[in-house]
């Protein structure tokens, strides 16, 4: 029993990481599910520096609309200006630190603060306060007190994302060549996507990291897991991943996308044949638009998730952000997206298609839920936590002479993906910049 205990100092976790995750021979520590000072180094290193999924812009199409969200544990405003861009700000008084914005999401010409009345525009500008004479009397320059900005806000097909780190580099360098692989989902169709329905918040006794990992490349455990879902529902299990002739594993930078290429795999769990056919019906267009081989991935089996915490199911079309709320402790925020082009029929088919499987009470979301809050839980073991974790199948899998683009291995079945994940997440709480931060990536940057 003694050799199974190794010695890692709470004070000191960053120091000891290499000894809780050694991603060259396929093993992780249950240790960074649990530890609390890795959590805060999180916040530090991961959540202020990456570009954080914030919104849609589908959300908020007119001036003073807005959502509220958080980025890592900061809660932020997310609202449409006059000139038709978006800031994001802190929902934070810089007078003393009180939340000033309380809905979800909502249409507005200002915020202004409940405790000592500062009242602020669209525009984030500090306009006015209670008894505004006393500070005029300070020499008070209202001017420097405005909400605080985020460092820089920017989007892609619809999707809005923000980053606290001015060093960070740019979006679209940031995804990389994944966009590639997300056009199946987000840009098939003129006019792009939309979500629809409201947001399903929801909360799990769970670390953010097993819930994205899911996402990341876990195709393996639907099998098992899902098994008996799958059979109440439709009748039958769920497709049997090692029989698809071609599947893969894509990641770039911590990204991963896995996905065969069977069209409608995903889609058809949700056992609405309105859908399947919308889907057989817009592929041609697809293929026009990108080519034959991303429209096969349309509807396919097939999961994502952007580094850190934005994940997306294909067919599904549920998206989500695992917020952390600690390491032991996730909140789920999940929306459902639809082509804009789409039929209001096929809009609603797949919200309530959603609701049904991936949702707090949905029959998949609940398996999920339980795995995920339990692989959080046995970590709190002062041995458990030590205990080796495999994260090594597809070891040999690395696709190099491919005309795809990012790191591409062979088969979904694979934990290449999760490798990579935990890499980056490794390599950032490590990097006291940007630029300490590994180039990893050996695959192409554009698809030939």
């Amino acid at each position: 029993m003694g050799n199974m205990i190794k010695t890692i100092d709470v004070t000191d976790s960053l120091t000891n990481l290499k000894d809780a995750c050694d991603l060259e021979s396929g093993r992780i520590s249950g240790k960074i599910f649990y530890d609390q000072a890795i959590y805060e180094q999180e916040l530090e290193k991961v959540f202020a520096r990456c570009w954080l999924f914030v919104a849609h812009e589908s959300q908020i199409p007119k001036t003073g609309d807005y959502i509220t969200t958080t980025m890592g544990e900061d809660e932020v405003i997310v609202i449409r200006q006059k000139s038709g861009g978006i800031k994001v700000f802190l929902n934070a008084c810089p007078h003393r630190g009180n939340k000033i914005c309380f809905s979800e999401s909502g249409s507005a010409r200002g915020f202004i603060c409940n405790y000592h009345g500062w009242s602020f525009n669209v525009e984030g500008n500090l306009v006015g306060q209670h008894e505004s004479g006393v500070y005029e009397d300070s020499n008070f320059d209202k001017s420097k007190w405005g909400l605080k900005e985020v460092a820089n806000v920017d989007s892609w097909k619809g999707l809005v994302f923000a980053t606290f780190d001015p060093e960070s580099p740019s979006l679209q360098e940031y995804l990389g060549p994944m966009t590639w692989y997300l056009d199946a989902l987000f840009d098939n169709q003129e006019g792009g996507t939309e979500f629809v329905g409201g947001c399903i918040r929801s909360t799990y006794e769970c670390n953010w990291k097993i819930a994205a990992e899911n996402f990341v490349g876990d195709i393996l455990h639907a099998g098992w897991t899902h098994d008996s879902a799958a059979r109440a529902m439709l009748g039958g299990s769920v497709a049997k991943v090692s029989d698809f002739e071609e599947s893969y594993s894509v990641n770039w930078n911590g990204h991963g996308y896995e996905f065969a290429l069977d069209t409608v795999g995903n889609v058809a769990v949700l056992g609405e044949s309105a859908l399947n056919r919308y889907i057989h019906t817009i592929k041609p267009s697809v293929a026009e638009r990108l080519g034959d081989f991303r429209s096969n991935m349309i509807g396919s089996v097939s999961s994502c998730t952007i580094f850190p915490n934005f994940s997306f199911l294909p067919g599904q079309n549920t998206v989500r952000i695992w917020q952390p709320r600690g390491p032991n402790k996730m909140e789920l925020f999940t929306w459902v997206v639809v082509n804009k082009s789409a039929p209001q029929e096929v809009k609603e088919k797949w919200r309530k298609g959603a609701m049904m499987t991936f949702s707090p009470t949905g029959v998949f979301e609940m398996d999920d839920g339980e795995n995920w809050e339990y692989c959080t839980k046995t970590a709190k073991g002062r041995v458990t936590a030590q205990q080796d974790l495999f994260v090594g199948l597809g070891m040999d899998t690395l696709l190099t002479d491919t005309p795809l683009p990012a790191n591409v291995y062979e088969g979904q079945l694979n934990e290449a993906n999760s490798r990579a994940f935990y890499q980056y997440w490794y390599d950032m709480l490590n990097a006291k910049s940007w630029n300490e931060v590994p180039n990893r990536n050996v695959g192409k940057a554009e698809a030939e």
